[in-house]
């Protein structure tokens, strides 16, 4: 006899983890440490899971999945909107860490994830550099705003930790320069993707960062990812607008970046295409879109050919 499917949902928590299977219906908790994972890991393997499958939780996840996918293991990590959206189909609008893995069991079982390759430890070291750049950028516009609006006698006060927010920030990119320039991999993908006028640096290397995938994704299917591939909104007689949603939303702001760069004369291929939607009468923002699109499009393409930048 054919051999039952097993689907497995694991609700992520900071100090244990919520485990559910189906089709036997199986619960069980346990303490989220390494023995325990190790644990975990020999449980599941004679069950031959035909996919597991965790919630993305702010990195809480990255270590489980890690050791599920080194022991050959299917997982695929996915956005908990998706979870949430598929429980409220099902009307089930309670929520605890037990009813949530068993949510993510069925989500598992009724649609059935992709499962992709997780990036490697130097990947997600990248990831991380580039996030807390991010943050600090973050945090220096907000203590400059704050000055604005801040009394005098507070201005020595709060320069000092802006210098230090500058400081931080000059470190965190320095140790980016010497995380690519120690990869071989990493510095040939980089010299590819910067050859395209209006992707520099930081978007290069967020790009490595948050798009790992970058090379290996069909035209769609990399839209798709980043968020930036147009959705119908219709119903019957009425037609409406496309609209784009979901994706990376840190990778979508950086390619926007990119875009305006590009769109502004910087890159004359993206420049004249954003220059016809302008023309026939397309808004703006459509336009931009469509530039960020035909932009990742591009390098994904490069990424997958090993082609540098080349002008019609």
């Amino acid at each position: 006899m054919d051999k039952i499917p097993v689907f497995v949902g694991i609700d992520v928590a900071k100090h244990r983890l919520e485990v559910h299977l189906r089709p036997s219906g199986e619960s069980f908790t346990i303490d989220y440490r390494e023995e325990e994972v190790a644990a975990l890991v020999e449980r599941l393997l004679p069950l031959e899971p035909t996919l597991i499958v965790l919630e993305a939780t702010g990195g809480l996840e990255v270590r489980l999945a890690a050791a599920l996918a080194a022991a050959a293991l299917p997982v695929a990590v996915v956005n908990p909107r998706q979870v949430r959206s598929f429980a409220r189909a099902m009307g089930r609008l309670a929520k605890t860490d037990r009813l949530d893995a068993k949510v993510i069991a069925h989500f598992a079982e009724a649609v059935r994830p992709p499962v992709r390759p997780l990036p490697d430890e130097t990947t997600r070291h990248l990831g991380a550099l580039v996030a807390r750049r991010r943050q600090l950028l973050a945090m220096l516009v907000a203590e400059r705003n704050r000055r604005q609006a801040a009394d005098r006698a507070l201005h020595e006060r709060i320069d000092a930790h802006l210098r230090w927010l500058e400081n931080a920030l000059a470190e965190i990119e320095g140790d980016l320069d010497g995380a690519v320039r120690d990869s071989p991999v990493w510095r040939a993908k980089e010299e590819l993707l910067r050859s395209v006028p209006g992707v520099g640096p930081v978007s290069a290397r967020t790009l490595l960062a948050q798009l790992p995938e970058l090379g290996s994704l069909t035209r769609r299917q990399v839209a798709a990812l980043v968020g930036v591939a147009p959705f119908n909104r219709d119903s019957g007689k009425m037609r409406g607008r496309r609209t784009i949603w979901a994706g990376r939303a840190a990778l979508r702001a950086c390619l926007y970046m990119a875009a305006v760069a590009a769109a502004r004369g910087s890159n004359p291929v993206i420049a004249s295409f954003y220059r016809r939607l302008r023309l026939a009468g397309k808004p703006a923002k459509l336009a931009l879109t469509a530039c960020m699109r035909k932009l990742v499009v591009t390098l994904n393409a490069m990424l997958r050919t090993n082609t540098g930048w080349k002008q019609a």
